[in-house]
């Protein structure tokens, strides 16, 4: 298990080295090509040390990577809302970065990762997903989650929250799949009110192509997602990218191990097959809304 910064590194170094392999480089090629010492890109390879966006364009300048898309991926990896100078997507700032001092740094690792990913498979057991949560519900599980937090405070992290589902819009979309205990449903947050709008939300948001929903009622018993509700981000053309991240009350832990991956994307599936299916789900949460 490692925190999120520790995976960046990781991940980025990685790619970053395949990408000089790709460009036929050796380590010490590329070192003096950008007028580094060798052991300075061999640390950034392999994690050891953090890396600035500035160098990062370095290198994808030294092995010719043009590609806005993988730039822009790799400016994520960077850290929290910091672009790889360069043409096209990767040049911008992500728009939590106005937000970088004020959150935590595990949530902005988070957002980031939401940002560049392209799918989304998660777990939930008590609250609704954020991407998938009204202003409304978002206020009263804020609240709830602080203790007695004050006004302008939570009205800042549900503006955060609904930010966050710029994802679902535009040309490619987040493509998200969730498994919903039933228990998400029934729990009325924020009153009968703020959970109706709710459950009208989710059979609305459901009806989007890329969203898929899965409901696990309580007559399905026990199942493999007892033990917790979990995300896996997975990331466009580079698969070794996949990322697991459990939250808990105080943190965030990212599981980047290939077995652990196994693990957790086979669960899902397992979870996925126990739940009602997309359709008969949608209905299901009509069904709840309706007093059924």
């Amino acid at each position: 298990m490692r925190y999120g910064p520790a995976v960046r590194r990781r991940k980025l170094g990685a790619e970053l080295r395949r990408q000089r392999e790709l460009a036929g480089l050796t380590s010490l090629e590329a070192a003096r090509a950008v007028g580094w010492h060798q052991s300075k890109v061999s640390r950034i390879e392999t994690g050891a040390s953090g890396v600035k966006p500035a160098d990062v364009a370095r290198l994808l300048d030294a092995y010719g990577v043009t590609d806005p898309e993988l730039r822009a991926l790799l400016g994520a990896l960077c850290g929290a809302g910091s672009p790889v100078p360069g043409e096209g997507a990767g040049a911008r700032r992500g728009w939590w970065y106005a937000y970088r001092d004020r959150l935590p740094p595990a949530y902005l690792d988070f957002i980031s990762l939401e940002s560049e990913a392209s799918r989304l498979s998660t777990l939930e057991t008590t609250v609704v997903p954020g991407l998938l949560q009204t202003p409304a519900y978002a206020r009263a599980v804020t609240r709830a989650a602080l203790g007695d937090p004050a006004p302008e405070q939570v009205e800042e992290l549900v503006r955060v929250r609904m930010a966050r589902q710029a994802v679902l819009r535009g040309k490619q979309p987040l493509e998200v799949c969730a498994v919903l205990d039933e228990a998400v449903l029934r729990h009325e947050v924020g009153g009968p009110e703020v959970m109706a709008g709710q459950l009208r939300h989710l059979v609305e948001t459901g009806s989007l192509g890329h969203v898929r929903l899965h409901v696990l009622p309580f007559s399905s018993g026990g199942h493999i997602g007892i033990t917790g509700p979990f995300v896996i981000f997975s990331f466009p053309r580079i698969a070794d990218l996949d990322v697991v991240v459990l939250d808990h009350l105080t943190s965030s832990l990212y599981l980047e191990r290939k077995e652990d991956l196994r693990a957790y994307g086979a669960a899902f599936t397992t979870l996925r097959e126990h739940a009602l299916s997309h359709e008969n789900s949608l209905e299901f949460i009509a069904g709840i809304n309706d007093g059924a």
